[in-house]
């Protein structure tokens, strides 16, 4: 994107006598996907794009307009303003550092190195280990991206970077003539095809079919209040949704969020530390800076059972009297929102092992098969892919269809254990109809007290 710097610098230069603020976003990128049906290939898609957006600030509100056309970058440029102008609001922006840098994920082999053959090939044996016995469906979805993109902005930081990031998911179905169930699994990384390739593919497909085929002889789950132990899986997701989203700053600021006003409250246990930290290279969700070109860093959301800090960008920053947290984020073709980026709860001392001795009647539950969020009414409900009953402090028998639900502030003051484990998800989130890769995750963890039932 470099060719386009010395355009952008004079659009920024023109444009800054007429506005408050104006930044622009450009990206120049690759993708390949690939869906896998039943062993054959449905749907292979792959392509170039180059993209720009100009978004201006006037009169505290925004003009945004996008275009893949570069040429006409004045034209956008003038019809940003116009939209601001014929606007008028309370948008502020928090301070930020100039920043003037240059970053590259760091890929090994990059996915211009490997055919579409060699992608198939490595789907197919995903694919043909999850075919165990009584598997009788499957699906493979692989996708790669590389994107080279540049931030400035009229306050004068001006950063490019490239990124690589790669995703494959496997789903399979098994049935005895009378039930259907289901396994899923995925893998990938904000890096090159080493991703894939360092991963045992035959083990990753297996695992998944043999899910699938284990959950048919599984009983339907009993209803009612059970200490609870949740893998790392669903760790993620009762942290993302339950947590995560509610201290995301425009749901704050819209009313839409049980923490509101919560911050130096006891949310939590006293054991229980949540990050949200973008800049952690090992998470899906990983991004250097956001799209408002502030630099990420370990945002620790609980501190000791505390609510200590919240998810923003400038815009919602500055309303809250606070700083950005780096998590403006947005494809360049749509408006930057709040967004989570690797949401954790932080490890402890136990193991396994000590998590369920002591229970004498309760659940294990593994994995996650979606749910819902009241942020405003701090009410879930979560799916489990899988669970099992303890009994005197032993795994015994497998459920199906098992469902937790709660009250959130009440379920994250009955966490009373955290494993020493530690595994984040590969994932995507969804709001306000834009799709964002995430990491979510922790270790083990066991809650009093929790809402379980059947699924139905």
């Amino acid at each position: 994107m470099e060719e386009y710097i010395d355009l952008f610098e004079k659009v920024i230069a023109k444009t800054s006598s007429q506005v408050d603020y104006i930044d622009i976003r450009a990206g120049a990128g690759n993708a390949t996907s690939i869906l896998m049906k039943d062993s054959n290939v449905d749907e292979i898609n792959t392509g170039m794009s180059l993209a720009a957006t100009v978004r201006v600030l006037n009169n505290g509100a925004w003009g945004f307009a996008h275009t893949t056309d570069l040429s006409k970058l004045n034209e956008i440029t003038d019809t940003a303003i116009k939209f601001s102008n014929s606007l008028k609001g309370d948008v502020q922006l928090s301070e930020t550092d100039i920043i003037k840098d240059k970053v590259a994920v760091d890929v090994k082999i990059p996915f211009n190195d490997i055919s579409i053959e060699e992608k198939k090939d490595i789907m197919k044996q995903a694919n043909d280990a999850a075919l165990i016995d009584k598997v009788n469906s499957t699906t493979v979805s692989y996708s790669d991206s590389e994107v080279d993109s540049i931030f400035l902005n009229s306050e004068g930081s001006e950063i490019q970077i490239k990124t690589s990031r790669v995703r494959m998911a496997l789903n399979a179905s098994a049935t005895d003539g009378e039930i259907i169930q289901f396994g899923h699994g995925s893998l990938g990384g904000v890096k090159g095809f080493e991703a894939i390739a360092d991963t045992d593919i035959e083990q990753f497909g297996r695992t998944i079919g043999e899910k699938a085929v284990r959950l048919l002889d599984a009983k339907p789950a009993p209803s009612g209040n059970f200490p609870v132990i949740a893998d790392p899986e669903l760790t993620g997701v009762l942290v993302h949704e339950a947590l995560g989203h509610a201290v995301e700053g425009d749901l704050i600021l819209q009313n839409d969020s049980i923490l509101k006003d919560k911050i130096g409250c006891k949310i939590a246990s006293d054991i229980v530390n949540i990050f949200d930290d973008a800049s952690l290279k090992e998470g899906f969700g990983y991004y250097p800076y956001d799209v408002e070109g502030v630099k990420t860093a370990p945002n620790q959301l609980v501190k000791d059972g505390e609510l200590v800090s919240l998810l923003n960008s400038r815009e919602t920053a500055s309303k809250l009297n606070m700083k950005s947290s780096g998590n403006a984020r947005s494809a360049i073709s749509d408006q930057p929102i709040v967004r989570m980026s690797n949401t954790y709860l932080q490890p402890g001392d136990n193991t396994f092992e000590e998590l369920i001795e002591d229970i004498p009647d309760g659940i294990y539950l593994k994995g996650s098969r979606g749910g819902q969020v009241d942020t405003g009414k701090g009410i879930f409900q979560f799916n489990a892919a899988e669970g099992y009953l303890i009994k005197d402090g032993e795994i015994t028998t497998p459920l199906r269809d098992v469902s937790l639900s709660g009250n959130i502030l009440e379920t994250l003051k009955n966490i009373d254990a955290i494993g020493n484990d530690f595994k984040l998800s590969v994932g995507f989130c969804g709001k306000d109809g834009q799709t964002a890769p995430v990491g979510d995750g922790g270790p083990h963890t066991r809650i009093l007290n929790s809402l379980v039932g059947g699924m139905g």
